[in-house]
């Protein structure tokens, strides 16, 4: 059985991973109200909507930050 190596992500992949999570949990507070209605829906549904479709995003800019780091380290280290 191989075992990998496991490494700790980058500063930056843990920034993105973040963005979303602090977007999501922190700022709800901030923008509870039901006016301005954005699409039909309340602004803090349409918030969280929109955070929900822009996380991917942000994993996978993470995901490439750290790819492109696995790159650059040597295989044997």
């Amino acid at each position: 059985m191989t075992r990998g190596v496991v490494k700790a992500p980058s500063r930056g992949a843990l920034a993105l991973g973040a963005i979303p999570f602090a977007a999501m949990c922190f700022t709800v507070a901030l923008w509870d109200r039901v006016h301005p209605l954005i699409l039909g829906l309340p602004f803090n549904l349409f918030w969280l909507m929109l955070w929900i479709v822009l996380t991917p995003c942000c994993m996978w800019g993470a995901y490439r930050i750290e790819t492109a780091a696995g790159r650059r380290t040597p295989r044997g280290s």
